[in-house]
């Protein structure tokens, strides 16, 4: 199983929310790529990156230090936040992210879902964020009417082969993962899940391991020091 540190940028910083909540943000860095390098040196291979200013405004305010982050800390980075039109997700493939992630325009716009998925192949990833069942949007402030496990096969019916699962309600909070959720999951779809939320001790990476994730990003826990990425890591193989 795949393992992916987290870096959440805001104001080109690293910072984390609880339960998506804006009004609860702790920076952890004021420097992103000095994170992503303390991510490396623990044995990471891959970064999971997130511009939440441009999750729910719709933008790439911090393209800039997304890009540092994919030429300069040695990881292979998938970004998501904000992605929402062919030449967003052109401009960070060029700057040689490893895949980028669509949320409120997979939700939105089926059709450019579609085409982006057809012309990209599996640098497309399609984050499902979960809020009462249902799929949240622009940077999970509104829900949609989908509701998760109809919008998933939606995905995989489309050609999507990668999802990132967030139980919202487990973000931020280290109260463990939603290990049903991926059950489920797993057991109905032929996409390669990405569990995401609530990821707080060794005993959740090998859960998710033994149910056969295809990766889990590890967020909080890892900046509180609950989690011990390095032997994460040697858990997760």
């Amino acid at each position: 199983m795949k393992l992916f540190p987290a870096v959440d940028l805001h104001g080109g910083r690293a910072v984390r929310l609880e339960r998506g909540d804006y009004a609860k943000m702790t920076v952890y860095n004021d420097d992103a790529l000095a994170q992503a390098r303390i991510f490396k040196s623990a044995g990471a291979r891959f970064l999971h990156v997130v511009d939440l200013e441009g999750a729910r405004d719709g933008a790439t305010p911090n393209f800039d230090t997304a890009r540092r982050l994919i030429s300069d800390s040695g990881l292979a980075v998938e970004i998501g936040g904000g992605i929402r039109d062919a030449a967003t997700v052109e401009k960070y493939l060029d700057a040689g992210a490893l895949r980028v992630i669509l949320g409120t325009a997979a939700v939105q716009n089926p059709v450019f879902l579609r085409e982006t998925a057809r012309k990209n192949g599996d640098k497309i990833a399609v984050g499902v964020d979960i809020r009462d069942g249902l799929v949240a949007i622009k940077g999970w402030t509104e829900l949609s009417d989908r509701t998760a496990l109809d919008f998933c096969r939606e995905l995989q019916d489309i050609g999507v082969k990668t999802i990132i699962c967030t139980d919202i309600s487990k973000d931020g909070v280290l109260g463990g993962t939603n290990l049903d959720l991926y059950r489920e999951l797993t057991a109905t779809l032929a996409l390669d899940v990405v569990a995401s939320g609530g990821v707080s001790t060794l005993s959740d990476v090998a859960a998710l391991r033994d149910i056969g994730l295809y990766g889990a990003i590890l967020g909080k826990a890892l900046y509180t020091g609950d989690l011990d990425l390095a032997e994460a890591i040697a858990t997760a193989k």
